[in-house]
């Protein structure tokens, strides 16, 4: 059995981890990095964030396709698509691969010794790594936890056969006939209606009496009108029960047993923290329910035992992650860092996409001392020229009475995701509204619409 000891040991090579270890080996700390996964990256790179837009953007240009070939659009006229799921996946596994060459890459130039194994603590600085050529053990004087989460799976509906995950669901070789969601939040959403743009029929089952529950529905209306209007069967306040011989029973709000006809039956309830099979409860580390607990320094209850991403809690968001990793590699470094952002943007790649940073309407609801602006996209001429303007979308902007500083800021329509990051940095600046009006905004771009929604709510919006 071989032994080694390292500065810095990281657990986990997904974008919390990776990029910590990259960070780390640009200080010149030794560093380790140990996964298990076929492929550097983790869920994000790997069946998450990267491979899931890869799929929505294919099915977004069949589905211009498609419109084009039922009767035109834009006087564009083409035949009836088709398409070849497997061939989808293959360019998206291809674009994941490269993805997965560019990080081993650049972990090489960081010169950090990375391990493909499976690692199992025995206490806080000690773990024992299986790998295809034999167990190392491993003790170091730092340890990095980014072990990231899974899928949650519903005791009656296990994966399995035709009961999927999403990461299954990204695999498909072919498009279902029919495909039941069960979770209407934004990864049950994304897919489902990526697939319905592929052609197939869509049955969303939803617990709560609306979707996107986390958002407010000013922002969930557009897209819960886009689902009407593509003919996705929509169960609200219902709850799934067992699938049995090609049918997925359900009970709906009013407590009627139905059966729901699914080639495939897509379980998208949530995910939760990977915390079991790698020894955590040998390492001492206090918890914070099913989360390890950590302080601003993202530093956990055992000295020199860090955890970042998912692991740690909400919002469990890849850029979280990047953010922490970076923080505590500088901080093992010996620079005074601390994680305290003002605001973690999030984003809904659903159609139409929704942003939202900062606080919402149901933040501040009762206070009178916010002002709410809202700038509605048909009024812009780049939304209009790009179809992006008929669909409810808008941007809104909330900030305060007293000295205008910004508070928050959403937008649902198309292309809006690309507005998240200037949000967010207005956000964590602090800027004001006479910021945000000062600033030249580029036409036509969506952007503008920021710009718009600010001088609204100083009172001299210019384009409505």
């Amino acid at each position: 059995m071989q032994q080694t000891k390292t500065k810095v040991l990281i657990i986990g090579a997904g974008t919390g981890g990776y990029v910590a270890a990259i960070r780390c080996g640009q200080l010149g700390l030794e560093t380790t990095l140990v996964d298990a996964s076929d492929g550097l990256g983790g869920t994000c790179l790997n069946v998450g964030c990267i491979p899931s837009k890869a799929i929505i953007h294919a099915a977004s240009k069949f589905e211009t396709v498609a419109k084009a070939a039922a009767g035109g659009t834009l006087g564009i006229t083409a035949s009836k698509p088709a398409i070849d799921l497997a061939q989808t996946t293959a360019w998206k596994d291809g674009i994941v691969r490269k993805l997965n060459a560019g990080v081993a890459g650049l972990l090489k130039r960081a010169r950090v010794k990375v391990i493909n194994g499976w690692a199992t603590f025995s206490d806080a600085k000690t773990c024992t790594v299986k790998t295809a050529e034999g167990d190392i053990v491993i003790t170091a004087e730092h340890v990095i936890l980014a072990t990231g989460s899974e899928p949650v799976e519903l005791p009656f509906l296990p994966f399995g056969g035709d009961v999927i995950s999403s990461t299954e669901a990204l695999s498909l070789s072919a498009v279902p006939n029919k495909l039941v969601v069960v979770g209407g939040g934004y990864i049950g959403l994304e897919l489902g209606i990526a697939f319905r743009k592929l052609g197939a029929e869509v049955a969303i089952v939803e617990m709560a009496d609306r979707l996107l529950p986390l958002y407010d529905k000013a922002l969930t209306d557009p897209v819960a009108k886009w689902l009407e209007t593509h003919g996705v069967e929509l169960h609200l306040g219902a709850k799934a029960g067992s699938f049995e011989k090609g049918q997925l029973n359900i009970t709906t709000r009013d407590g009627a047993a139905l059966k729901l006809k699914a080639d495939k039956v897509l379980v998208t309830v949530g995910r939760r923290p990977r915390t079991q099979g790698w020894g955590l409860e040998n390492m001492g580390v206090a918890m914070a329910g099913p989360f390890v607990k950590i302080d601003d320094r993202c530093a956990t209850s055992m000295k020199n035992v860090w955890a970042v991403g998912d692991l740690t809690g909400e919002p469990m968001l890849a850029h979280k992650g990047s953010a922490q990793g970076e923080i505590v590699a500088e901080i093992i470094a010996g620079h005074d860092k601390r994680f305290d952002p003002v605001t973690i943007a999030a984003v809904c790649f659903t159609e139409p996409e929704i942003v939202s940073a900062g606080l919402g309407p149901l933040d501040v609801e009762g206070r009178d001392d916010v002002i709410t602006a809202v700038f509605p996209l048909m009024a812009l001429g780049r939304a209009l020229a790009i179809e992006a303007g008929d669909d409810g979308g808008f941007v809104r902007v909330l900030a305060s009475k007293s000295d205008h500083r910004l508070l928050g800021l959403q937008a649902v329509g198309q292309h809006v995701s690309e507005l998240s990051n200037s949000f967010a940095q207005m956000l964590e600046m602090g800027a004001v509204l006479e910021d945000v009006a000062g600033t030249i905004h580029v036409h036509p771009t969506m952007g503008e619409a920021f710009h718009e929604a600010s001088l609204r709510a100083l009172g001299h919006a210019i384009h409505i």
